[in-house]
């Protein structure tokens, strides 16, 4: 009897005429249905408000997993080459250091200057000049740009200049001109620079 209620009930129930004040009498197979969808629709606002923050925590704890891991890399390659770096570090110290000794202080300029003066006249030229110009300041040195006027012969010249790069300072050689003079000999005037190291401010 009770079955046959149920299937009255259910034939009687019209879908599209609901009324929600009259829920109990409702038919179990509606209620159900009704107790199904109110499942669902708690399940997808949970989803949707708490769950749905837990994914995107996860995708980011995630990602900072992957960047600490390819630091971890890094810093575990650059320990097990700890001793390596500082004996190239030591190197570059060692070469810098050495190069450094190669540039003049202000005070041994005039120096220098005297210095390719005696080249010249060992290589056998008359030094008609040597003028000094204007210092440049780069970022990490200074350049003391100087000009350089002798006569001679041209294979005394050539021994000139390969005196000059055989000194013990850096001296480097740049636009020059040669000019024939009577007699049979040359002038030449050559541009040269040499460095001084700029003090780094702190």
């Amino acid at each position: 009897m009770a079955l046959k209620d149920t299937l009255e009930q259910i034939k009687s129930f019209d879908p599209q005429n609901v009324d929600f004040d009259k829920m109990g009498v409702w038919p179990a197979p509606a209620k159900v249905l009704v107790l199904i969808l109110l499942v669902l629709a708690i399940f997808v606002l949970t989803y949707f408000a708490k769950i749905s923050d837990l994914n995107d925590e996860l995708a980011s704890v995630k990602a900072k997993e992957i960047s600490l891991r390819k630091t971890y890399e890094i810093k575990s390659f650059e320990a097990a080459n700890l001793d390596a770096y500082r004996a190239q570090m030591d190197e570059m110290d060692k070469t810098f250091k050495s190069l450094l000794s190669r540039l003049p202080s202000d005070s041994q300029v005039p120096g220098l200057l005297d210095d390719i003066g005696s080249k010249g006249r060992e290589s056998g030229l008359t030094i008609n000049a040597t003028t000094m110009e204007n210092e440049r300041a780069a970022e990490f040195y200074i350049e003391v740009p100087f000009r350089i006027n002798v006569d001679g012969g041209y294979h005394d010249m050539a021994g000139f200049i390969s005196g000059i790069a055989s000194m013990p300072r850096i001296v480097t050689l740049h636009n020059y001109t040669i000019t024939k003079k009577s007699g049979g000999l040359l002038n030449m005037q050559i541009a040269a620079k040499t460095y001084k190291y700029k003090t780094q401010e702190k």
